[in-house]
């Protein structure tokens, strides 16, 4: 099979801090950049960026090349587009807008192939094409241990319910989106407005309580070190903004 050891996931079981990065840009070159300086995860962002499942396999391969863990943020609750970017080899799908239970039980459903979910099998690159095959079995098992179902978190409203909502089995970590929580709560100044700051310490004590990971976006080395002290173990930088901070010094 083509799928590997998930290295985001054994870190965040052992709770230990894991790095990764979020991106747009379906340029293999930038997975394996990220993968040899040493990240633990890169995630395409399909929310934001215009992508199609086929233009993630090249990204895919390049993260089973270097060892760096691919995800992927789907904007659409759309089960039978996670299972394109799943059968593609991504290991895990991080989904925004989750409203309750119901909507994280589709997201579950989605990524694990039955009895754990719903996922078909079909012909796919993931399994190394052998749904018909006798290491379907394996497959199968393998693919349910290792897959991630990461739920986001970017509306206050969703506070009351939250912890219902990932309380279930298979839910592997929550992404605090601190932007658009900010948004959301009234506050264009930013993410660092002290509302909302005290509503990502209430959220990464609902999940501590549940007993999944925390994670959050961070720029910086201070920043990420900050996060991790407040108890967060899922960091996420964004490829572009390191990109551009690191060029900066160059000519500053």
């Amino acid at each position: 099979m083509f799928i590997q050891e998930d290295r985001l996931k054994l870190k965040l079981k052992a709770g230990q801090p894991a790095f990764g990065v979020i991106s747009t840009s379906t340029d293999p070159q930038l997975a394996e950049l990220f993968g040899l300086s040493g990240f633990d995860y890169y995630m395409l962002d399909a929310e934001h960026g215009l992508l199609h499942p086929d233009q993630a396999i090249n990204v895919i391969r390049a993260c089973e090349l270097t060892g760096i863990t691919p995800l992927v943020r789907i904007g659409s609750k759309d089960p039978k587009l996670v299972l394109q970017y799943l059968d593609a080899g991504m290991m895990g799908v991080m989904m925004p807008d989750l409203r309750n239970a119901s909507e994280v039980k589709m997201l579950i459903d989605a990524v694990k192939y039955p009895p754990v979910g719903k996922r078909g099998m079909g012909i796919s690159r993931a399994s190394s094409y052998m749904a018909y095959s006798g290491e379907a079995t394996k497959y199968i098992e393998f693919a349910n241990e290792q897959t991630m179902v990461i739920p986001q978190f970017e509306d206050p409203a969703l506070l009351d319910d939250f912890e219902a909502m990932i309380s279930q089995p298979h839910v592997d970590a929550v992404v605090i989106g601190p932007r658009d929580l900010s948004l959301n709560m009234g506050f264009p100044d930013g993410p660092n407005h002290p509302e909302v700051q005290e509503m990502i310490d209430k959220v990464i004590a609902v999940c501590k309580r549940v007993g999944i990971a925390a994670g959050i976006t961070a720029g910086t080395k201070a920043d990420s070190d900050k996060q991790v002290a407040r108890g967060v173990t899922m960091i996420l930088g964004i490829a572009q903004v390191l990109i551009m901070n690191g060029a900066k010094t160059l000519i500053k």
